[in-house]
């Protein structure tokens, strides 16, 4: 019986640390529907930003191969410029990457000037 009691016990607290993570909803399950569409727009702009950038790679690696005669040369190494592009487009929309001169000033985090 002390056993059940125990259990029972740590049930509701499992249940009531749970309940405190959860996102908090109107009752209608809002909040969870609405953070499933965010992360949906959040995917199709990551492979929107990585298929434009190999797409255009291999436009611009087309035409150079139409108009100097490098067939396929150009394509090949453009579109794996295009590629790398779109990776580097992808993880800097993620945050993962900073953007190129996104210092606004010569100082770092200690406040130290650097010259």
């Amino acid at each position: 019986m002390a056993r059940e009691d125990d259990l029972d016990r740590r049930r509701r607290e499992l249940e009531a640390a749970l309940s405190a993570r959860r996102p908090e909803t109107d009752g209608e399950g809002k909040s969870a529907k609405s953070g499933s569409l965010a992360g949906a727009g959040n995917a199709l702009k990551l492979s929107s930003e990585f298929i434009a950038g190999i797409v255009v790679g291999a436009g611009i690696g087309w035409m150079i191969d139409r108009l100097a005669g490098t067939s396929p040369f150009g394509l090949v190494v453009f579109l794996l410029l295009g590629f790398g592009a779109g990776v580097l487009n992808a993880l800097r929309s993620t945050g993962q990457i900073a953007e190129f001169g996104s210092r606004s000033s010569g100082k770092d985090e200690g406040g130290d000037d650097r010259t």
